[in-house]
């Protein structure tokens, strides 16, 4: 038998949508004594899961398909002319570090002062190191944590998981103070420009969730493929992908 074929998957009760609070969600977990590694979870990203700590899960909500996985086929990206501004506005400016997927206080720092300003509310509001480090990492995961600085300040850390075919944005944060110079976009191009230099397939963005603000950035990435109807769905910079 597989290892695919022989995962065991758990799926919660319903409970609050934490990104349509008017709605009911449920997930299907993998099961968390199964022997994970990069090989694997890759194969689980290309059927629409991604990774919380150390949790490997998928939405599957009864009466709701919003949650849709995202990733970009990186040797075909071209970017917008916003995203080429931001990049050009700071060109030869940043410094960019690969750091071990380690508890760093400045890093924690950032991720508190990041959370205060733009999800204050949240349930990661408040969080503190051990709930930091639980999110972010795993320890079968193979983890990077991307700094991005200008002059030795910390404008953003773009926590990546590495895979054979793929890198995964796993979550980014960044300087509020900064938001004018686009440091989460300037994380996403740096995370695709890695991906092709490693050779990657694609860059998994996580989930689009039409309906949530937070998540419509992700459409400003094309080509970009969308996991509907159980296979992958490619949409040009003029298509419109539909709303399930």
């Amino acid at each position: 038998m597989s290892r695919r074929a022989s995962l065991t998957l758990f799926r919660t009760g319903l409970h609050p949508c934490s990104y349509l609070p008017e709605r009911q969600a449920a997930t299907l977990f993998v099961d968390p004594g199964a022997s994970m590694d990069p090989d694997l979870y890759d194969r689980l990203l290309r059927q629409g899961f991604r990774r919380s700590g150390e949790h490997v899960y998928r939405p599957d909500c009864p009466a709701c398909a919003r949650c849709i996985s995202a990733r970009i086929p990186v040797g075909d990206f071209r970017p917008r002319r916003s995203q080429r501004r931001a990049w050009k506005a700071l060109d030869g400016q940043l410094q960019l570090l690969e750091r071990s997927p380690r508890y760093d206080p400045e890093h924690f720092d950032l991720y508190r002062r990041y959370l205060d300003a733009r999800h204050p509310h949240g349930n990661m509001a408040g969080s503190g190191p051990e709930s930091y480090r639980s999110f972010l990492t795993a320890s079968w995961s193979d983890t990077l944590f991307m700094e991005v600085r200008r002059e030795g300040r910390l404008l953003a850390v773009a926590v990546t998981d590495r895979t054979p075919t793929a890198l995964s944005s796993v979550y980014t944060f960044f300087d509020p103070d900064a938001a004018a110079l686009s440091p989460g976009v300037l994380c996403v191009l740096l995370q695709i420009r890695k991906a092709i230099a490693q050779g990657k397939d694609w860059l998994y963005l996580g989930y689009w969730v039409p309906g949530c603000k937070q998540m419509e950035y992700k459409m400003d990435y094309r080509p970009l493929e969308l996991w509907l109807d159980r296979r992958w769905h490619r949409f040009e910079r003029s298509q419109t992908p539909p709303i399930p």
